[in-house]
């Protein structure tokens, strides 16, 4: 069994910053990668930014340059450093790890946590 846990979202105002973090723990022999979603209402989930491991990271075009992703020192843990929140990155934030179980298997396995909200008032 994997879990993947979120924290850190909230209400804020826009202008504002926030910094969601996210854990990954259970069956796991190493990460491939761990990313950000977020879905707004009406909306499909869109991807915000994914790390690599080892450090790469690629974001999607509406947050360049405001948000950032980085790995912990603690195993398996990302956060998502968001500064100069808008009204429209309002959403429910979803974090996702990339699985291998074992050595004897290079099978990835992608887990999702069950979301925490960011809400940016105008």
């Amino acid at each position: 069994q994997v879990q993947v846990v979120e924290s850190g979202g909230g209400l804020v105002q826009a202008g504002g910053s926030l910094r969601l973090s996210c854990a990954a723990s259970g069956s796991i022999f190493s990460i491939k990668a761990m990313g950000w979603y977020r879905q707004a209402p009406g909306k499909q989930r869109e991807l915000v930014a994914v790390i690599i491991s080892g450090g790469s990271a690629n974001y999607a075009d509406s947050v360049k340059g405001r948000f950032t992703i980085s790995e912990d020192s603690a195993p398996n843990t990302v956060y998502l450093q968001m500064n100069s929140l808008k009204p429209e990155d309002t959403a429910v934030y979803y974090c996702n790890a990339d699985v291998r179980y074992t050595a004897a298997s290079d099978s990835v396995y992608r887990h999702w946590g069950q979301g925490t909200q960011v809400t940016v008032s105008s």
